[in-house]
């Protein structure tokens, strides 16, 4: 169910929170959200990045969506040119394929449904999208930095993103930040619960994320998030 008060409010601001309990409503019933959800525990280590870390987990696939629906194409690379990724820019990045279970769930089908409608809502005349999905995990641990935007306030080099928690788990921080292109400040708020999300006119406005940290150092602590992008195809 697209919602008319949130594709008003993305046209004017170029970027809308939307709570967690709002989300879950307009995304309906959601039969297998415990497996999708669960999936976060089996990604890989991004051992792309150029500051060293080692906090970064994630899982990549490509789709898109035209006139005959959304469907899964070949595994691929992502890619960012060093203009919207100077840290980790420049190259191809081939990260490990999100599982066939994953990528074909209900769940993730109705993300991608719904978000599509949203911005075609938007982009009335698109006829087709590329779109990327990213499973994201940020680890906090004892003596190391975990960022979830390492390389700062950002565009993608798409034209929309959808931003969704999955799970946070004893975490502090992680406070997402929304731009101007010349770098002002336009407002700023935090997901904590799951289904939190955001969505961005990725064209008008930058975005990033506060680094986290573990409330108790003791104890696991992780922030997962699904990172959709849709690119006008």
């Amino acid at each position: 169910m697209v919602s008319t008060s949130l594709v008003s409010a993305l046209r004017q601001q170029g970027y809308v929170f939307v709570d967690g309990g709002a989300m879950r409503a307009m995304l309906g019933e959601l039969l297998d959200w415990t497996t999708f959800a669960s999936s976060w525990d089996d990604l890989c280590l991004d051992r792309y990045m150029a500051d060293g870390g080692r906090y970064r987990r994630r899982r990549h696939a490509l789709f898109v969506a035209d006139a005959a629906g959304i469907r899964r194409t070949p595994h691929g690379p992502h890619f960012q040119s060093l203009d919207y990724n100077p840290l980790n820019g420049g190259i191809e990045r081939w990260f490990e394929p999100v599982s066939d279970l994953i990528g074909g769930s209900h769940s993730l089908g109705a993300i991608l449904e719904w978000a599509r409608g949203m911005f075609e809502a938007l982009a009335p005349a698109t006829s087709a999208w590329k779109i990327e999905v990213h499973q994201f995990r940020i680890e906090a641990r004892a003596g190391e930095v975990a960022r979830p935007t390492p390389e700062g306030a950002h565009r993608d080099g798409v034209d929309y993103v959808l931003v969704l928690l999955v799970l946070r788990r004893n975490i502090a921080s992680g406070t997402t930040t929304v731009h101007t292109p010349a770098g002002a400040e336009l407002g700023s708020f935090t997901l904590t619960h799951p289904f939190d999300a955001t969505l961005v006119d990725d064209a008008r406005v930058l975005h990033g994320v506060t680094p986290v940290e573990a409330v108790d150092p003791q104890r696991a602590a992780f922030r997962d998030v699904l990172v959709v992008t849709f690119r006008l195809g």
